[in-house]
């Protein structure tokens, strides 16, 4: 009787601390490793392609990972990270101070961030546009409604793509009646490449490679607009993006592209921020024609000698 007794009671006790463990707020419901495990990430839409492909890679080299991603508007991912669901998101800016300092009070540590890697906003028009040569005024006036052209945009809510141009054009500015929202950037494409009157705005890495089959089909319809370089030296100079472009500083409308990790633990959220920060993580942005942030890639010259 007593010997029972005692066993129902630890067995209280111990279901109680099993339910204070669950409460914790630890953001890792399941026990994973770095390279084993299911997480949940939120990624700005303008980052699919690439991000596409690097969960991809990622699968193949570590198969007992399941990396479960949402595409969405910047201001959706974080909404999602609040959500314990969320372990990361990827988007086109760090955390601000008071972000920061409301995450360590909910979670009691600070998530981590940094730089992956450099994008950039894409202006983008059709074959038979009679114009492709954009000033950061003639932008301007463009995105205010002072130049009637019709502006699409990647998307109705705050992508990382309106935001940036919101701040860095319009400097904090409205948008013209004439700026109108696709539903993502794959439609941004479709409008620009079936209409020669509208001027689009897309991260690069949905419309610069040149490798990607169905990209080389848009590339036959759209033309990458050539943008003024406002740190040149010599005036009167355009850039189209590109990595030379976008490293040089000569591309005005370059970006940063961010991930934002809460883990208090070395989990698998860890271990694909290290994959897309080391060798071949940064090789798939390079490859996407982004420029990567955490290694740089130089050309080498040599000779192979006959062996005697």
């Amino acid at each position: 009787m007593r010997k029972g007794f005692f066993y129902t009671i630890g067995s209280f006790f111990l279901f109680l601390w099993l339910l204070s463990c669950n409460s914790s707020g630890n953001v890792k419901t399941e026990t994973d490793t770095p390279t084993r495990g299911t997480i949940n990430i939120s990624v700005d839409e303008s980052f699919k392609p690439v991000i596409e492909e690097q969960i991809r890679v990622h699968k193949s080299s570590f198969p007992e990972t399941q990396i479960n991603v949402s595409y969405k508007p910047e201001s959706d991912c974080f909404r999602d990270l609040q959500k314990d669901s969320t372990r990361m998101v990827i988007v086109a800016r760090g955390l601000t101070k008071e972000e920061a300092s409301f995450f360590e009070n909910q979670l009691s540590y600070s998530p981590q961030y940094g730089v992956l890697a450099y994008d950039a906003v894409a202006v983008i028009v059709n074959r038979q546009s009679p114009d492709s040569i954009f000033t950061l005024s003639k932008l301007r006036n463009i995105l205010s409604g002072k130049d009637k052209i019709t502006a699409v945009m990647d998307g109705n809510k705050a992508t990382s793509t309106v935001r940036y141009l919101k701040d860095s054009i319009l400097r904090g500015g409205n948008f013209g009646n004439n700026v109108v929202a696709a539903e993502n950037s794959q439609n941004v494409l479709d409008v620009v490449a079936s209409r020669k009157n509208v001027v689009g705005f897309v991260g690069i890495s949905w419309i610069a490679d040149s490798y990607d089959p169905v990209q080389l089909a848009y590339l036959k319809k759209i033309s990458l607009g050539l943008v003024e370089c406002v740190k040149c030296e010599e005036k009167d100079i355009f850039a189209k993006p590109s990595q030379a472009t976008i490293s040089y500083g000569q591309y005005p409308l370059a970006r940063p592209l961010y991930y934002i990790l809460k883990e208090n633990a070395t989990g698998l959220g860890t271990g694909f921020m290290n994959f897309m920060s080391l060798e071949r993580g940064q090789l798939i942005f390079r490859r996407a024609f982004l420029v990567p942030a955490k290694m740089g890639f130089g050309k080498r010259s040599g000779s192979i000698k006959d062996a005697d």
